[in-house]
């Protein structure tokens, strides 16, 4: 089943400029392992040493964030829209 993976600016440079991708997959978990595997380098700017997604990366499936979810385990869907969103922080 065909997800749509929002890709945001900074890491475009690993999917060849590209904003979006479609990927398989059942769960995030499934649809972020293909996403690493047709793009390598992504896995280490998702993920931490200790193999859990970085805290500063925010998932979301249809604008539903994924820790108010099942986390990784949240099933996907056809036609479903997965959005990489890195966190903003700064400002005074």
């Amino acid at each position: 089943m065909s997800v749509v993976v929002r890709i945001p600016t900074p890491l475009q440079e690993f999917t060849g400029q590209k904003d979006a991708v479609e990927l398989d997959g059942q769960t995030v978990k499934e649809v972020l392992v293909n996403l690493d595997s047709q793009y390598t380098g992504l896995r280490q700017r998702l993920y931490g040493e200790d193999g859990k997604l970085r805290r500063f990366v925010n998932i979301y499936v249809n604008q539903e964030d994924i820790r108010f979810l099942q986390g990784e385990d949240t099933e996907v869907s056809e036609g479903d829209e997965l959005s990489i969103v890195p966190a903003i922080a700064g400002g005074r």
